[in-house]
């Protein structure tokens, strides 16, 4: 019993950033709850339910489903993602024959650190519209302006609050905690239609939605997986060095890979957002020391339990905009800190000109909208910088530059003695 109640906390943990996901473009959160459920069960299966670790909606992956909904719809916005589930497959088997030290060539932080920076900075203008009581794409006004801005201002100012100053689990739930002050505000304001909650019945099947494959939605999809491949190393590193285990070597990154892939593509089957490794939760095994794997079956499983709760999908489904809008200020500008921490603490030296030209290339493609097109075929956004900056890692020669900046350091010096 101990174990059911650790594990229903933990999603208390993740339920926040879990939702926020598919409330963000366009899914079912319900479905998400259901995804995330079967996509740690599977994670557990491939991994042999050897990592204390749960899987739900992945942030990386909120442009590229917000662009796939709006252009292919989302049946073949999810062909797409069920794709680059397909594509951590395929890492997980290179890494399995190459060893880890593959991703750190093909993927190394002057390729990931400005991809990341995009996703962070390219969803700024979705943000501020939707803080402002607008729809995404700013077109339309769904809550008046002044009301909306009070609202977002709560969101936000509780979400920072809890992410400085919250003690203990406070710490951990900053996007809960600031949905839940949000929605308070907003039935305060009268922005919030009770209608649907009071229609839906208390027990319903998910609104499952099955994929369909369009070449345009894979191909755009397939080089969004690069960030949270990546990223994915860095959550089973911090797993590790809290529970004191290695997992990189048992049960192995190229299981813990597999395993992501094949919850993504799991969830994505049903309708779902992408699954990645939950760093929130792993501050809570942290806090906890609930290092049994056990207790994150007993996660999945409640969240398959509330994903039938068809009184609670619909309360999810009345969140108004602004209280989304408020937190994505910070979220999406945490993401492109990430990236830009990312060039940081790995001594990027943005001084030689092969790694400036690789990141300034990388942000102007991403945040200006650069786009290719073949035919009906367009790529752009985080694919096509992804693309573009791993092709020119490969390609720019390591030493482009070096004997210039070290020519114009010499004349600095001399010029500086000569003034002295």
């Amino acid at each position: 019993m101990l174990k059911v109640l650790q594990g229903a906390q933990m999603l208390f943990v993740a339920f926040g950033a879990l939702v926020l996901v598919p409330l963000l473009t366009g899914l079912d959160p319900s479905v998400a709850l259901f995804g995330a459920g079967i996509g740690t069960l599977l994670f557990q299966f491939v991994t042999k339910r050897q990592v204390p670790i749960f899987l739900a909606s992945s942030f990386a992956f909120i442009a590229p489903i917000m662009y796939g909904v709006q252009t292919w719809g989302i049946p073949s916005t999810l062909g797409g993602l069920m794709a680059a589930g397909v594509v951590y497959v395929i890492l997980a088997t290179i890494i399995r024959i190459r060893g880890v030290g593959f991703i750190h060539r093909l993927l190394p932080p002057v390729v990931v650190g400005p991809v990341i920076m995009v996703i962070g900075l390219g969803l700024a203008p979705a943000a501020v519209n939707m803080a402002l009581g607008k729809s995404g794409d700013g077109g339309t006004q769904l809550v008046m302006h002044d009301t909306a801005l009070w609202i977002s201002s709560i969101s936000l100012l509780v979400t920072i609050g809890l992410s400085i100053f919250g003690k203990g689990w406070f710490k951990l739930i900053p996007i809960f905690g600031g949905i839940l002050s949000g929605y308070c505000a907003s039935v305060v304001f009268g922005v919030v239609d009770f209608t649907p909650v009071q229609q839906a019945s208390w027990l319903s099947l998910p609104n499952f939605t099955f994929p369909e494959f369009n070449i345009n939605a894979v191909l755009f999809m397939i080089p969004v997986a690069i960030a949270p491949a990546v990223e994915h190393v860095g959550d089973i590193l911090a797993i590790s060095n809290v529970t004191g285990k290695n997992y990189l070597k048992k049960p192995g990154l190229h299981r813990t890979m597999a395993g992501d892939g094949v919850a993504t593509m799991a969830a994505a089957f049903f309708g779902a957002p992408p699954n990645t490794t939950y760093s929130e939760v792993t501050g809570a095994v942290m806090l906890t020391k609930a290092f049994n794997p056990v207790i994150m079956t007993w996660t999945a499983i409640t969240a398959l339990v509330l994903a039938f709760v068809g009184k609670l999908g619909a309360i999810l489904q009345t969140i108004p905009v602004p209280v989304m809008g408020g937190i994505m200020i910070l979220l999406f500008g945490s993401i492109a800190v990430v990236g830009l921490n990312t060039l940081i603490k790995n001594q990027v030296d943005l001084h030689k000109s092969r790694n400036l030209v690789i990141v300034a290339v990388t942000l102007v493609f991403g945040i200006g909208g650069m786009a290719f097109g073949i035919g009906e075929f367009s790529l752009q956004g985080v694919s096509l910088c992804g693309i573009v900056a791993i092709i020119l890692n490969l390609v720019l020669p390591q030493d482009i530059g070096e004997n210039h900046i070290v020519d114009n350091a010499q004349m600095e010096d001399g010029d500086t003695n000569t003034n002295k």
